[in-house]
């Protein structure tokens, strides 16, 4: 069998399958993430087939491509990526796919004054943008545009299933505001694994405290985990919460140290940070996935959520 080394070097002299003005049938679209698949599979409908290269609990930061990553990226029509850094070990073969098959960084459509950015992380934004609905927009817009461009005697269908997707997208983010209007003022701080949460805490009003930073990559030191815990039991945190894709064992530090300290703060549930739930369940949809975090958080830090969510379509309540 060929190494990843071998067929990444193999590219540039390779033809490939499928691509550009010969391609026939649906749009073939390779997504990296969840999010991305779940919006080109709306904007496309059955005019495209769309795989998503990282499932559920699956962690963006540190993933490499398997050869049957390499294999799917390198047939298909058009690729998808999120880019602002997110996927930072495909960066140098997408970079090297790009030159054979169309590919978009669809979140780099974000306006550069709206992107977040991290002190330890010079040039690089915060890349988590599909966690304000208000933000996403910016991105499902790079996504009908990439499809079209591929496409383009598909333009109108495309352009009226994203419009369809987007009122979806706003009334997620209207629910979102209505549930999050709820949670009282002293409790408005989100504590998680990670920093995912700086553009919903913006878009809501949170104050958001992650271990790790922006990338999973960094590492949760002592002195971090030290604060979080003074800072948890000063101000009397009552919850923290887990994420699918990332371990538990820090905010288990949390925990204990805050009981070392005699303040109880409870896991108030998993968040799905940067993948989103299992494929075919409602959770398993960008609007399921910001149903499920919204109605988790306003629900652990003190707001009346209904049962089940937006339109009661989550798996496990809240």
């Amino acid at each position: 069998m060929l190494s990843r080394r071998a067929i990444l070097a193999g590219l540039a002299a390779t033809p490939l399958i499928g691509t550009g003005a010969f391609a026939a049938g649906p749009l073939s679209v390779v997504a990296t993430t969840g999010m991305i698949a779940d919006a080109a599979r709306a904007i496309g409908g059955d005019l495209v087939t769309v795989q998503a290269l990282m499932g559920p609990g699956v962690d963006p930061h540190g993933y490499r491509q398997t050869r049957s990553d390499i294999v799917a990226m390198t047939r298909a029509d058009l690729l998808l990526w999120n880019g602002l850094y997110l996927e930072a070990q495909l960066e140098h073969f997408i970079e090297t796919l790009s030159k054979r098959v169309p590919v978009a960084a669809v979140a780099e459509a974000t306006p550069k004054d709206q992107l977040l950015h991290h002190a330890d992380y010079e040039n690089r934004p915060d890349p988590h943008v599909w966690m304000a609905p208000q933000l996403w927009h910016h991105t499902v817009a790079a996504i009908r545009d990439a499809m079209i461009a591929q496409r383009p005697e598909n333009a109108a269908v495309f352009a009226a299933n994203a419009d369809i997707y987007l009122a979806e997208v706003d009334r997620v983010g209207t629910y979102a505001s209505k549930m999050t209007e709820q949670v009282p003022d002293q409790a408005r701080v989100l504590v998680t694994a990670h920093d995912a949460f700086g553009y919903f805490g913006r878009q809501f009003g949170f104050e958001v405290m992650g271990i790790q930073g922006i990338s999973t990559d960094s590492e949760a030191g002592l002195l971090r985990i030290r604060t979080l815990v003074d800072e948890i039991v000063t101000r009397e945190i009552g919850a923290v919460f887990v994420e699918s894709s990332v371990s538990d064992r820090n905010i288990r530090a949390l925990i204990e140290g805050a009981a070392a300290q005699g303040h109880d703060v409870k896991i108030g549930g998993e968040l799905f940070s940067d993948a989103m739930g299992e494929p075919g369940s409602y959770e398993g949809t960008y609007v399921g996935m910001i149903d499920h975090n919204v109605s988790v958080i306003a629900g652990a830090l003190g707001a009346d959520v209904p049962t089940g969510g937006m339109d009661g379509k989550l798996s496990h309540g809240v």
